[in-house]
């Protein structure tokens, strides 16, 4: 029988994890006094999730693993969901529970082409069939049995090409969304240039003044139906939806129309909630043929100007930097209607306001161009990442365009 290791050595071959990986477990004593940096394991291989720092005393940890630089890292707990990374070389020091086991690197195997494994759905497979317990939550992949995980591995000649060509094709990804969010930046900012222009015919006011705001009202992922009433919750105004929409992506039953606040064609949708400050308030201006429900952690903006126009305000540095007073923020950033409706917004006449919104949608039309090639490229990446893993794919015809 030949050695899995020899193998491997040879070419590429099916070996244990324990081939390539080493426990490198640091414990720590938790000290009272202290404060620690914590981290986690986002799932599906996105990477460390940052937390807050703990203080000592107000953990009921008794003892921390100290998580290295450029180190496999997962989550025993959320392993069957793809918890696994390797930390960055230059992580600041950082802590977590012992729920999170560590390892270091053998010289057969490159960090970072590991890393590409952890964003497979071969290693997330490997992973749940690690699994062990009473089922969904519970179960948790021991250390003992991660290392004994049997991967296929290329020399390292390979793996390093691998890391090359999957490399280029990120360069190209990442260059994508930073020529679209530059131009974002050219058109809020030409957006602030437009507005601050005044002139012959303009005017401002309140929100309040300017139209009636409305917030929604409440409804759950578990009410989504195939089809029906057509609904925007507010987490798919940051996700699904730009300026304006036509179409909802998801539904309720029509038997939910008379209990919901819904908004009419014309109507702008305004995110009331968010992760952070610079997202709150972003909005869409619904010119579907029929009205929508309307999520309770947004507000129905019902106006008589023109909706394109007044969803691109939400988006300009005057809003921006206005909302910034009348924002709370906590854990979740909210604002209140009473405080939206004091934000001060410049109203040009009709013709004007249509030019502004021409001008914004040309350069929307450009974004979502990039955005949509930048999608393309990251299928292409999938399936060239599984072709060379599965040696479909022949590392040396690899640059061929994607």
């Amino acid at each position: 029988m030949t050695d899995p290791a020899t193998s491997t050595r040879e070419g590429w071959g099916r070996a244990p994890l324990s081939r390539f990986l080493t426990p490198n477990v640091e414990v720590i004593d938790v000290d009272p006094h202290q404060t620690y940096p914590t981290v986690g394991v986002l799932n599906r291989g996105r990477g460390l999730l940052y937390r807050d720092p703990v203080a000592g005393s107000s953990t009921a940890y008794k003892k921390l693993n100290r998580i290295g630089q450029g180190v496999v890292v997962y989550s025993r707990l959320k392993a069957f969901e793809g918890a696994i990374t390797v930390t960055p070389s230059d992580l600041p020091e950082s802590f977590a529970s012992q729920e999170f086991p560590t390892f270091a690197f053998t010289s057969d195997l490159d960090p970072d082409f590991f890393r590409l494994l952890t964003t497979t759905q071969r290693m997330w497979g490997a992973l749940q069939g690690a699994s062990k317990g009473m089922g969904g939550r519970r179960e948790r992949v021991k250390p003992t049995d991660f290392l004994n995980i049997v991967m296929a591995i290329p020399p390292l000649p390979v793996q390093e090409r691998i890391v090359e060509v999957i490399g280029a094709v990120d360069g190209q990804i990442t260059a994508l969304g930073d020529e679209a969010d530059a131009l974002l930046r050219v058109r809020n900012a030409t957006l602030g240039d437009a507005l601050g222009r005044g002139g012959e015919g303009w005017s401002s006011a309140p929100l309040a003044e300017a139209g009636k705001l409305t917030r929604g009202r409440r409804f759950v992922k578990s009410d989504y139906v195939e089809s029906g009433l057509g609904c925007i919750h507010y987490g798919q105004i940051y996700t699904d939806y730009g300026v304006s929409a036509t179409h909802t992506v998801t539904h309720l039953p029509e038997s939910f129309r008379d209990s919901m606040r819904l908004a009419h064609p014309g109507d702008v949708v305004i995110a009331g909630t968010s992760e952070n400050i610079e997202d709150i308030g972003k909005a869409v201006a619904w010119l579907g043929e029929d009205a929508v429900a309307v999520h309770d952690d947004c507000f129905i903006f019902r106006h008589d100007l023109d909706p394109r126009f007044t969803s691109y305000f939400f988006a300009s540095p005057q809003f921006q930097t206005h909302k910034r007073q009348f924002t709370s923020v906590t854990k979740v950033v909210r604002i209140s209607a009473a405080n939206l409706s004091k934000i001060v917004m410049p109203v040009p006449p009709r013709d004007e306001q249509e030019r502004i919104a021409r001008m914004a949608d040309a350069v929307d039309r450009q974004v979502a161009a990039l955005r949509a090639e930048a999608e393309r490229l990251r299928q292409a990446r999938v399936a060239l990442l599984s072709g060379l893993l599965d040696r479909t794919i022949d590392i040396k015809s690899a640059d061929l365009e994607v």
